[in-house]
This record gives C-alpha cells, structure tokens and sequence, in this order.
C-alpha cells in the first residue's frame, strides 16, 4: 500500500435476502475501492448470491451460517425446501461467486497493495467445534486446530504484506459482555462468540511480520435482544488493528426520502484505519446519514 494511498472500502453486513438493484446502483454512487460482503445473504438464497456476483466493483465475500441454512444440521435438512440428492444450493453459491469467495482463501487486490484473507465459511460461531461432517465434506477440516492451520497456509500465500481479514464471525478475544462487539446476546450470562481460529489466524499474521489494519465480520447483530435503549459495539481498536461489526439488520429502512440501504464505509490511509462510518444511503447517491462510529486518535496517527 501507497505511503500517501487511501483506500475506501464498503462492508456489506449480514443482507438476509436484503439486496436488489437499487443496493447496487447505491453502492456504485459510493464508489469504493472495494466491497467486503461478511456473509448471511439469506437462508441458502442463490438468487442474491446471483446479484452480488454480477456486481462489477472489487469484491471480495465470505459465507455465513445462514447461506448453509439447510445443509449443515441435522433440524436444517429436515426443513430443506429442495431436494438434497438432486441439487446443492451450498455449492451453486459457491460457484457463483467463484474466486470473490474467501472462506479459507485469499483474493490479492494488487492496485490497492493489500490481500483479504478469509476465515472459516459458514461459521456459526462460538469457541467450540461445530458442524463437523460439514467441513469433513466440503474442506477436509476435522478441527479446530485443523481450521487454523488452513488459515496460516492461507496468509502464508498472500501476496502482500498489508492483510485485510474477512470473516462472518469475528474473532474470539473481543469482549464478553452481551454489548461487546462479537458477544453472544441471548443468554443473560453473555459470553465471547467470536472464532478462537479466526483470532489465531491473525496472531500469525503479525508474527510473521504482516500488516493488518482491519478485520471484519458480522453474524452479531447491532440490534440486541436483551436491549432496546443501546446498540451492540461496531467498533472495536486493538493496537493498530481496527475491528468492524457491519451486521446492521435489517439493511434495508423507509424513511421520507424512500427506501434506504446501509452500507459501513471505512478508509484506510497508508495502511492504517482512519475512520469507519455508517451509512444510509438512496439509489440515486443521497447520503440520508452517516454515523460516525470511529476516527483515528491523533497519537496514533503517526504510527
């Protein structure tokens, strides 16, 4: 990355069948660098997965629980609306989004100077090991000591020194109070439900001598159940290393202007996170409002 390079990124938080033409056209009016989709398009929903694969900007996307609603488990398969012996809706997403999909894979943006690197797909979530047939099936993964030696073989690859982490769970070690930015917020007792391999993957990172600027996730809401009066923390910096929840949902309001989608632009400044914003925006480009959620302290400007 560019001593004097600034690089404007849009996450794209959990869409939960919340896409269509007018997020498209919107998110062309912003103009990013690059576009960050942290995963939940729906419950196995191709069609969205179709409109976000046809999107002509810089991507990069990773799957979330949601997008194997009906294939990973056991309650999932007994609700599957088509028939699993005929079709497979987890591997036509998959091939939709081709080399835009980062689940244990890297993409290398060389103009932007930087490589996003993906966590574990479909993840659910949670310091145990889950859903094992699935990831025996579709990654040869039995464990989790296995998942995070696919992501270190993964960063080992990239073909830049500034990595920007993509995941649909955040990683573990983020807080757990039921407001922290990966808590778990159905249970009174909350709890870290961040991806214990997620977090070893970027500890390696910086040990061997990568940037990492930004890691970004969802799967947490920013509205909580237990709560009405506050939002879950979207924003989280630990040294120089900016953290970003982009789970707004629902992403799509109406307000007097029409219907609204949410977007969290982030800047990146000689590879350093300088600020993080919500946004809603209109398909013609009107930016209704932007939520400042993050700015970088001056004493770390220099750093």
């Amino acid at each position: 990355m560019g001593i004097n390079q600034t690089i404007r990124i849009a996450a794209v938080g959990d869409i939960h069948d919340q896409w269509g033409e007018a997020d498209a056209i919107a998110l062309q009016h912003l103009a990013p660098d690059l576009v960050l989709f942290v995963g939940d398009f729906g419950n196995e929903a191709v069609n969205v997965v179709a409109q976000i694969a046809a999107l002509d900007l810089p991507k990069a996307a990773i799957f979330g629980n949601h997008d194997a609603w009906y294939t990973a488990t056991d309650w999932g398969r007994k609700k599957c609306p088509y028939d699993p012996t005929q079709e497979d809706w987890v591997q036509r997403q998959m091939h939709l989004l081709g080399e835009a999909e980062v689940g244990y894979r890297h993409l290398d943006f060389p103009a932007l100077g930087l490589s996003v690197v993906g966590g574990k797909p479909f993840s659910w979530g949670g310091p145990s090991w889950k859903h094992g047939k699935f990831y025996r099936d579709r990654y040869g993964i039995a464990n989790m000591e296995e998942s995070i030696l696919r992501m270190q073989q993964v960063v080992d690859a990239t073909a830049h020194d500034t990595l920007i982490f993509l995941g649909h769970c955040g990683p573990a070690g983020l807080g757990t109070e039921m407001e922290s930015i990966c808590g778990r917020d159905w249970k009174n007792s909350g709890g870290d439900y961040g991806d214990p391999d997620f977090a070893a993957a970027i500890d390696y990172a910086r040990q061997q001598g990568k940037q990492v600027p930004l890691v970004t996730f969802g799967h947490m809401h920013h509205t909580l159940r237990h709560r009405k009066d506050r939002l879950r923390d979207r924003v989280v910096l630990q040294t120089v290393t900016t953290h970003v929840n982009a789970a707004c949902v629902p992403r799509h309001r109406t307000t007097d202007q029409g219907r609204e989608c949410h977007f969290s632009l982030i800047t990146l400044h000689s590879g350093r996170v300088e600020s993080v914003s919500g946004m809603w925006i209109t398909p013609d480009g009107t930016i209704t409002a932007a939520e400042p959620l993050f700015s970088r302290p001056e004493s770390l400007v220099s750093r």
